[in-house]
């Protein structure tokens, strides 16, 4: 950390969820709480004592409806971003400067029908499987170079994914 550098402690624990699906493509939500189009990935906080995969999984089930996902890999490092003033007032009062994120990659095991955003809380209106590579374009300015490591990291792990899956599907 370099000197003036805000500490870990003022940013909030977060996994950052990329589920993939067999073809290799990821969800994204499209926020219930913002009026203009503004899709991203789920997240969630991670609590006291949890890991980033099982907050993952905990948050899947929260904001998409399933728990069908199975982990297959972490980001090696976490990722901060700062959450611009106007909206960090918002969901945490101004308790947190952002959030310090763990990327976890799901591999989806079951169908388009098990997703279901009509979660007790919904954060999502709609939803979609997009191409990995997409994701940058589709964030908020703020969190761009989150995606932008996530999906240099998770790319040969989709590759792998996939690989697997046509192999598999060819009976090999």
């Amino acid at each position: 950390m370099s000197p003036g550098a805000p500490d870990d402690s003022a940013y909030r624990p977060c996994a950052a969820i990329v589920l993939f699906a067999a073809d290799g493509r990821v969800l994204v939500g499209e926020r219930i709480d913002v009026a203009e189009p503004a899709w991203q990935l789920p997240q969630g906080g991670i609590d006291d004592g949890e890991s980033p995969a099982d907050a993952a999984l905990r948050e899947l089930r929260e904001e998409v409806g399933t728990a069908r996902a199975a982990a297959i890999g972490e980001s090696v490092h976490w990722h901060r971003y700062d959450i611009p003033a106007a909206v960090a007032a918002n969901p945490w009062h101004g308790r947190w400067r952002g959030q310090r994120v763990k990327g976890v990659a799901l591999r989806f095991t079951g169908v388009d029908a098990d997703i279901d955003l009509a979660t007790g809380d919904p954060e999502f209106r709609a939803w979609k499987w997009v191409a990995l590579e997409d994701l940058p374009a589709l964030i908020v300015g703020f969190k761009k170079p989150l995606y932008e490591a996530l999906v240099r990291e998770f790319a040969p792990l989709r590759d792998r994914l996939i690989h697997t899956v046509n192999r598999l599907s060819c009976g090999r």
